[in-house]
């Protein structure tokens, strides 16, 4: 069966960027962000009501294969920031953007993505598919 087209699951979650989270000028370290993705990513799978115990349970991992972030403008001490996630591709492989922005003005501040494929757990195999359990969470099939 084929998924439906045009649809969208993201999730925005609200962060104060933590000192210990910044380096000796009060700017977030870089490989922080990657930590940000991940925080939104769990809450929107966690609204897919596809957590990662849930995929574990399913039979599925779901390992990060490639990641990318693109510094648009510093994310300092204390800000309050916005961390969207969205699923952008669930056919063949799980595609999940992010976008940081400040809370007050909504600049853009960082964007970025992380693509997970599936493995079968039992098999050790992984799949050129998403598996069927991807899409009914999604509810691109019933």
């Amino acid at each position: 069966m084929q998924p439906k087209e045009n649809v969208i699951h993201n999730e925005t979650i609200a962060l104060t960027v933590p000192f210990h989270d910044t380096d000796a000028m009060g700017v977030v370290w870089h490989g922080n962000y990657f930590r940000y993705f991940e925080i939104a990513r769990e809450a929107l799978l966690r609204k897919v009501n596809y957590s990662y115990e849930q995929m574990k349970m399913s039979g599925y991992a779901w390992p990060v294969v490639d990641a990318r972030a693109k510094y648009i403008a510093p994310v300092i001490v204390e800000q309050r920031i916005n961390i969207t996630a969205t699923i952008t591709e669930y056919e063949n492989r799980l595609r999940i953007d992010y976008k940081i922005v400040d809370s007050l003005t909504n600049k853009k501040l960082t964007t970025g993505y992380t693509i997970q494929v599936a493995v079968n757990m039992h098999k050790q195999e992984m799949c050129f598919v998403c598996p069927s359990i991807l899409w009914k969470k999604l509810g691109v099939i019933s």
